[in-house]
């Protein structure tokens, strides 16, 4: 297995820079397998989502949709997949941020609940309670 870094992952959805989008693309099509898959860790996918959502002004839906389409894609390894998996159903009706989700769902997972924040928009999602 091999490890991609948010910046190869932006470039190969974005397509933003040319030069780079082309080796990126060139990168994951020859060197992403079945065999040896790329590995997308959850501090890359919690960048690419802030990145994309953030900076390039993607909205909640085309994030969520490119999420299942990389879980779905079998040349990606994605870490704690189950937890991904359910952060992306919250985000894709909620209102917080996919990170706030992520962190909620890593929690519930290991049996930490509710989760504290000064966010007050998060604190009305389920499981988040304002400090």
């Amino acid at each position: 297995m091999i490890g991609l870094d948010t910046n190869v992952l932006v470039r190969y959805f974005a397509e933003d820079d040319a030069a780079q989008c082309v080796r990126a693309v060139r990168f994951i099509e020859s060197h992403c397998t079945l065999q040896n898959p790329g590995c997308i860790s959850t501090v890359t996918l919690v960048e690419l989502v802030w990145v994309l959502s953030s900076g390039y002004g993607y909205a909640r839906s085309d994030v969520s949709n490119l999420l299942e389409a990389i879980l779905e894609t079998s040349v990606f390894h994605v870490q704690e997949v189950d937890c991904v998996r359910a952060a992306i159903e919250r985000y894709r009706s909620g209102k917080a941020d996919f990170a706030d989700y992520f962190i909620g769902e890593l929690n519930s997972r290991d049996g930490a609940h509710p989760v504290y924040t000064f966010d007050k928009r998060l604190a009305r999602e389920t499981g988040f309670v304002l400090l």
